[in-house]
C-alpha cells in the first residue's frame, strides 16, 4: 500500500544532444554507446556515426550533461553538449565550420596519401628493372620513409588504435595500428640483423597508410554527398526578419533583425519575393505564396487578411504585414528540420544488431589474425614447404604479412556505416518529397506491412465539412440552433465542431455561457446553461442519455446517411430541439491511393466515427470492401488489436485527429496527415507534409526502398568480410597462388566502405526514377 503522506517520486525526464568526434567504426559506436548506458540515470542512447551526434534520454535529477561529455572525451571521444538555442541560431554557421574543418582534413589526407603511395611504389622499381635512382630504391631510404611516415601522417592513427586497445575499446585504427607496427618492427629486426634472412618491406606500411588516407577521402567525401540533402534542408530557413511596430505599421519601413528573434505577436514586414520568417496570420495586405517548399504544390496559393503562412515560403506578389504566431524553433519548418535530424539517431532493429557485431569484430579480427600467424608459423609453412622457396621468403615474415593482411583487410566501417548512410540518404530523401520519416525502426516495420486501415473524416475526406442544412423541431429558428451548438463545440477540436464554429463566427454570433462542458471524444457534448442541459452529438450520445428521436426523423436521417451525409442532434433536457446536417467530400486522390494499396497486395479497411450508412456511402464510393461506422475512440483501438491479432504481419493506420491518436498508439506502424492533431502528429512514425493521401504509397515504397539498401549494404559488409578474410588468411596461397600484401589488402578495405556510401546515395536517384515511372504511367 503506498502511503498518500509520502508519495512516490515520478521520475522527471528529458533528452539532450551531444556532438561525439573520434568516432571511426560501428565499434566507435558502441562503446560510445556503452559508456554513456553505464552511467547512473540514463534511460536510453541512440549514437549515430555519420552525423556524430548522440541523442540520449536521462533522468534529469541525476545525470549533468556536461559530465558525460567529459566522461565521453576522456576515453578519446571529444564531445559537447548541444544547447539548443545558441545551437538554433548558430547551427548553419557550425555546420559551415565543420564542412571546413572536413575539406582541410580531406586535403591534408589526399596529399598525404599521394605522397606516400608515390614513394612507397619506388621501392618496388626493381621488379621492372630500373635502377637508376640508387638513393631512392636504398633500403635506409625506405625505413626513414616508413618512419616519417608512421610518426607525422600515420600518428593519429596509431595513437587512436593504441588508445582504444588501452582503454579495450579497440576500433578500425587498432586494426590498422597493429598492421602497420608490426609490418615496421618486422622490417627493423630484418634490417638490423640480416643473417635472420627476413625480408624487409618498409614500403608496405608506407603504402597501407596510403591506401587508407586515399579511401578515407574518398569516404569522406561519399559520406558529405550523403548528408548534403539534411544540409539543403537547414539552409532554407529563413535568416532575417523586418519588425515593425503595431502603431502607424504603414510608415515603419522595420529594422531588420534575426529571425530567430522575432517574439510571438509581434508584427513582421515582408516584401515582394522574400521568405516568410515566422509562422503568422496576414494583418494586412493580400498576396500569393509560394508554398512548394512545404507542400510540393508548384502553383503560388492566393493569401488574403486572416489566412495563415508559413516559415520559409516565399512572398511572390505583394507586400503584406503579419502578425507572428510561431518563431523560431516552433514553426513548421524547423520542427521539419529537428524531426529529420532527430530521425538520422532512431536506428532500425537491424543496426542494433550490426552494432552489437560490430562492438565485438576488433577482438574477433585480432583473434583471427593470431591464429593465421600460429597456423603459417607452425604448421602451414612446415607442411607446404615449397611455398617458402616459391616466394622467397621466411617462414616468419610470410605467417606475419598474412596476420597483418587480416588485421588491415577486415572492415568494421563498412558494417557501421550500412544502416546509418541509407537511413541519412531516405529520411532526408523523404522530407525533399513532403514525408516526415522518423526514424530507422519506423522503415523497418514496413517489410511485414499487411493491412492499413484509414480513418474516414479529415483523412478519406478533406476533413472540412461544411453544414447543408440546419433544421429545427421547435420554436428555436436556425441561427439560435448553430449559436448554441457552437457555443457547446468550444470544447472540442473535431473537424465537425470546427465547422460549427466558423460558420457562427461568419455570422458573428455570441458564444453562450455555458457550463459544465463535457466532450465525450467522437460522440459528442454537452453543456448547462442555467438550470437547462444541452446535447449535441450522434445517435448513440443521445441514446445514452435517454433521449428520444421520433422514428420518422431516424428514417430521413437514414436517407441523408445513405446520400454520405452526417447528423448531428440537438436537444434540450430530454427533447430533441433540431438537427445539423453536414457533407464532407473525400479527396481526389482517395479512390486512386485506395487501388493502388490493394494492387501492392495490402488488405485496405476504413473505420469512422460517423453511423454505419455514412461510413458504408464513402467506402463504397472509393472501392473498400471492409468498413466499419459508429466507432468511439477506444472502439477504434479495441478494433486495430483484433486486426492485429488475425494476423502476425504490422498493421498500419493512418489518422489526423484526437480521436484516432488511441489507434495510431494500438497500430505498430502510424502515419499522419499534416493538418492533424498535434497528438496524431506525435504518435505518428510518418507525417505527411504535403497533406496528399496519395503520399501514403509514395512513403511505403520509399520505406521498402531504404531498407533493401540497408539489406544490400548489410549484405555486402558481411560477404566482403566473410570473403576477404580467409583470402588475406591464406586460404588460397597453396593452390592458387594468391597472397595479398598488406597495402593491397588496406586498400580493398577502403574500397569496401566507399562501396556501402554510394550503394545509400544510390537510394536518392533509384526513389527519382520511381516517382517519374509512376507519373509517366499515371500520364
Amino acid at each position: 500500500m503506498v502511503s498518500l503522506l509520502n508519495p512516490p517520486e515520478s521520475k522527471i525526464t528529458d533528452t539532450i544532444t551531444i556532438d561525439v568526434n573520434g568516432m571511426k567504426c560501428a565499434g566507435c559506436v558502441k562503446a560510445v554507446e556503452r559508456q554513456i548506458i553505464q552511467h547512473k540515470g540514463i534511460i536510453s542512447a541512440n549514437v549515430n556515426l555519420i552525423t556524430s551526434v548522440a541523442l540520449i534520454e536521462y533522468e534529469s535529477s541525476i545525470v549533468q550533461p556536461e559530465t558525460l561529455a567529459k566522461k565521453l572525451t576522456a576515453v578519446g571521444f571529444p564531445s559537447q553538449v548541444r544547447v539548443i538555442d545558441d545551437d538554433f541560431e548558430n547551427h548553419q554557421e557550425k555546420i559551415q565550420e565543420k564542412r571546413r574543418l572536413e575539406r582541410k582534413t580531406q586535403e591534408y589526407q589526399l596529399i598525404s596519401a599521394i605522397f606516400l603511395l608515390i614513394f612507397s611504389s619506388i621501392g618496388h622499381l626493381h621488379h621492372l628493372g630500373i635502377h637508376s635512382l640508387h638513393w631512392l630504391t636504398n633500403i635506409w631510404f625506405h625505413w626513414g620513409l616508413a618512419t616519417a611516415s608512421l610518426l607525422i601522417p600515420g600518428r593519429e592513427i596509431l595513437l587512436n588504435g593504441w588508445q582504444g586497445l588501452w582503454q579495450r575499446k579497440p576500433n578500425m585504427n587498432s586494426l590498422v595500428g597493429l598492421g602497420t607496427t608490426c609490418a615496421y618492427l618486422a622490417s627493423c629486426v630484418a634490417l638490423i640483423y640480416p643473417s635472420l634472412g627476413w625480408e624487409c618491406f618498409f614500403d608496405e606500411p608506407v603504402m597501407l597508410l596510403g591506401f587508407i588516407f586515399l579511401g578515407r577521402v574518398l569516404e569522406s567525401r561519399a559520406r558529405s554527398r550523403a548528408i548534403e540533402s539534411l544540409e539543403d534542408l537547414l539552409s532554407i530557413r529563413p535568416q532575417f526578419a523586418r519588425l515593425i511596430g503595431k502603431i502607424n505599421s504603414n510608415q515603419d519601413q522595420g529594422l531588420e533583425i534575426p529571425a530567430v528573434q522575432v517574439k510571438p505577436q509581434e508584427w513582421v514586414r515582408v516584401l515582394s519575393g522574400e521568405q516568410f520568417p515566422v509562422d503568422g496570420i496576414i494583418i494586412e495586405g493580400e498576396t500569393t505564396v509560394d508554398e512548394s517548399l512545404l507542400t510540393g504544390e508548384s502553383l503560388p496559393v492566393f493569401k488574403k487578411k486572416g489566412d495563415k503562412v508559413s516559415a520559409g515560403t516565399i512572398n511572390h506578389s505583394g507586400m503584406i504585414i503579419l502578425e507572428a504566431v510561431k518563431t523560431g524553433k516552433n514553426t513548421v519548418l524547423s520542427q521539419i528540420i529537428n524531426t529529420v535530424e532527430n530521425a538520422q539517431t532512431r536506428k532500425a532493429p537491424v543496426q542494433k544488431l550490426a552494432d552489437t557485431v560490430s562492438g565485438y569484430f576488433t577482438y574477433t579480427i585480432i583473434s583471427i589474425a593470431l591464429l593465421v600467424f600460429c597456423f603459417w608459423y607452425f604448421w602451414g609453412t612446415q607442411i607446404w614447404s615449397n611455398l617458402l622457396l616459391e616466394l622467397h621468403t621466411s617462414r616468419m615474415i610470410l605467417s606475419l604479412k598474412l596476420a597483418i593482411d587480416v588485421l588491415v583487410i577486415a572492415c568494421p566501417c563498412a558494417l557501421g556505416l550500412a544502416t546509418p548512410t541509407a537511413i541519412l540518404v531516405g529520411t532526408t530523401t523523404g522530407a525533399e518529397n513532403g514525408l516526415l520519416i522518423k526514424g530507422g525502426d519506423v522503415l523497418e516495420q514496413v517489410k511485414n506491412l499487411s493491412t492499413i486501415v484509414f480513418d474516414k473524416t479529415g483523412t478519406l475526406t478533406q476533413g472540412y465539412p461544411e453544414i447543408i442544412e440546419i433544421i429545427p423541431f421547435c420554436s428555436l429558428s436556425e441561427t439560435e440552433i448553430l449559436q448554441i451548438a457552437a457555443s457547446l463545440e468550444i470544447v472540442t477540436n473535431h473537424p465537425l465542431a470546427k465547422a460549427i464554429v466558423n460558420k457562427s463566427q461568419q455570422l458573428t454570433l455570441d458564444t453562450l455561457p455555458m457550463e459544465s462542458l463535457t466532450n465525450c471524444a467522437g460522440r459528442g457534448v454537452k453543456g448547462k446553461i442555467g438550470e437547462d442541459w444541452f446535447y449535441l452529438g450522434n445517435r448513440s450520445w443521445l441514446d445514452d442519455h435517454n433521449i428520444k428521436i421520433d422514428p420518422t426523423i431516424i428514417f430521413q436521417n437514414e436517407q441523408r446517411a445513405v446520400e454520405g451525409k452526417i447528423v448531428v442532434y440537438l436537444a434540450k433536457n430530454s427533447v430533441l430541439m433540431g438537427l445539423m446536417t453536414f457533407s464532407d467530400k473525400t479527396r481526389p486522390d482517395a479512390q486512386s491511393t485506395v487501388k493502388t494499396l490493394e494492387n501492392m497486395g495490402l488488405d485496405v479497411i476504413m473505420m469512422s466515427g460517423d453511423q454505419p450508412l455514412t461510413a458504408q456511402y464513402i467506402a463504397q464510393k472509393l472501392g473498400i470492401k471492409t468498413y466499419y461506422g459508429g466507432l468511439t475512440p477506444s472502439d477504434k483501438s479495441d478494433l486495430i488489436t483484433k486486426i492485429q491479432q488475425q494476423s502476425e504481419n504490422i498493421v498500419a493506420m493512418v489518422g489526423d485527429g484526437v480521436n484516432d491518436a488511441p489507434a495510431m498508439m494500438t497500430a505498430q506502424f502510424a502515419i499522419a496527415m499534416n493538418q492533424g492533431s498535434e497528438v496524431a502528429i506525435k504518435t505518428a512514425g510518418i507525417v505527411l507534409t504535403r497533406g496528399k493521401l496519395k503520399d501514403v504509397v509514395t512513403a511505403i515504397n520509399l520505406s521498402k526502398l531504404t531498407l533493401r539498401k540497408i539489406q544490400q549494404n548489410l549484405f555486402w559488409a558481411l560477404s566482403y568480410n566473410l570473403i576477404a578474410i580467409p583470402i588475406a588468411g591464406g586460404s588460397l596461397l597453396r593452390y592458387h597462388h594468391i597472397l595479398l600484401n598488406p597495402a593491397s589488402a588496406g586498400a580493398l578495405m577502403a574500397v569496401s566502405s566507399i562501396i556501402v556510401v554510394t550503394n545509400s546515395l544510390l537510394l536518392k536517384y533509384q526513389f527519382r526514377q520511381m516517382e517519374n515511372s509512376k507519373l509517366t504511367h499515371n500520364t
